[in-house]
């Protein structure tokens, strides 16, 4: 059982909010994480891998012109991807990751291990770019579904 993920569910618990996840490079991650734990179903509303940018515009709704104009792993995609999921599901908290687990980058400017994470509520939307310099897909990943997690648990410590 992973303890980010326990300290997150028991948090949400505790509070009586729910969650959402939109994930990329992630692959369903950090739903895992969080579904790995008993009794999330009670905070857990949906997680959405939404791997293709076309996906990401017609289920989320991250507006297309972001898409085009920052591409998919950006902060501005990261902010669209939380919020939108958060609306979508109904959920008190969206949680989102976007980037390049790797090995090698994206072919245009963006090397692997570069991600952003970002959680959304309904007051504000919370983004952070991590870059790990690391070819490893599978650490990539690791990393960066702990760090949204962590970003979640200071979102609702706040």
């Amino acid at each position: 059982m992973n303890n980010t993920a326990k300290k997150a569910v028991d948090l949400l618990l505790k509070n009586g909010r729910t969650v959402a996840c939109a994930e990329s490079c992630t692959g369903g991650l950090i739903a895992k994480l969080i579904t790995d734990i008993p009794g999330s179903s009670e905070a857990f509303h949906l997680g959405a891998v939404t791997y293709s940018n076309d996906i990401k515009n017609k289920v989320l709704g991250v507006e297309k012109k972001t898409l085009d104009t920052y591409g998919a792993v950006s902060e501005q995609t990261a902010v669209e991807m939380a919020r939108d999921v958060r609306k979508l599901a109904g959920a008190d908290y969206g949680v989102s990751s976007t980037g390049i687990s790797g090995p090698g980058g994206d072919g245009i400017c963006n090397e692997a291990g570069l991600s952003f994470i970002a959680v959304s509520t309904a007051e504000k939307t919370v983004c952070k770019r991590l870059e790990t310099h690391s070819d490893d897909r599978e650490f990539n990943r690791n990393h960066t579904a702990e760090s949204a997690l962590s970003l979640l648990i200071d979102i609702i410590e706040k």
